[in-house]
């Protein structure tokens, strides 16, 4: 399998990239700074661009079997449309050249699931950025695109375990955080397991 990486500069897009090599995948990372990734590997290929650019997106996922988004915001928890509007790019380039399977990496929060004072207070923090990441996911859904939505708990830089608890609806039981080294471990394991196509997935260790 062909996949390109979008925010592949990022904790979790590292770990994507370095994992789904391991894993035998060709791997494309699109990077706004080359200089930033730090795996090299003859089954890599690195392509300088804006995920702001349409055009740059869709000439770089053409040939690709699977796109991957470990996007963030520049704007941390500041009101923005940036994830939507580089999403909204990726989906045309999808469409454009033939490309139906996505995997998104949005947050725990995204679908208003928190609960309980912790869970309330963790979306109202977060209320700009999930608001964003809302946007984006509801413009992947509503494009006829195999898609899976990732919902992370808390990202640490821990080590990798293997060991993370996943839910369908709402988040596992009694968690908290999530190694990105983890989370990137399933978005690899979701590209070729088809129970996970069209479907949002909390995960937590």
């Amino acid at each position: 399998m062909k996949i390109i990486v979008f925010g592949a500069t990022g904790g979790v897009g590292q770990f994507v990239v370095k994992q789904a090599i391991e894993s035998g995948f060709e791997v494309t990372a699109f990077v706004r700074t080359p200089t930033k990734l730090e795996v090299t590997h003859e089954n890599l290929t690195v392509i300088k661009g804006n995920a702001f650019h349409p055009a740059e997106v869709s000439a770089a996922i053409a040939g690709h079997d699977a796109v991957v988004s470990c996007l963030g915001s520049s704007q941390g928890m500041k009101q923005s449309t940036e994830l939507q509007e580089m999403t909204k790019n990726i989906v045309t380039g999808m469409e454009q050249h033939g490309v139906k399977r996505i995997v998104y990496t949005a947050s725990a929060g995204v679908h208003n699931e928190l609960t309980g004072v912790s869970g309330k207070l963790i979306m109202k923090m977060l209320k700009n950025a999930l608001t964003d990441h809302r946007a984006a996911t509801d413009y992947i859904k509503a494009h006829g695109l195999t898609y899976t939505i990732v919902r992370p708990m808390g990202l640490t830089n821990d080590p990798f375990t293997g060991q993370y608890k996943e839910a369908t609806t709402g988040v596992p039981e009694k968690s908290k955080s999530i190694p990105r080294a983890d989370v990137a471990h399933f978005i690899v394991k979701v590209l070729t397991a088809a129970q996970y196509e069209n479907a949002s997935i909390g995960i937590s260790t």
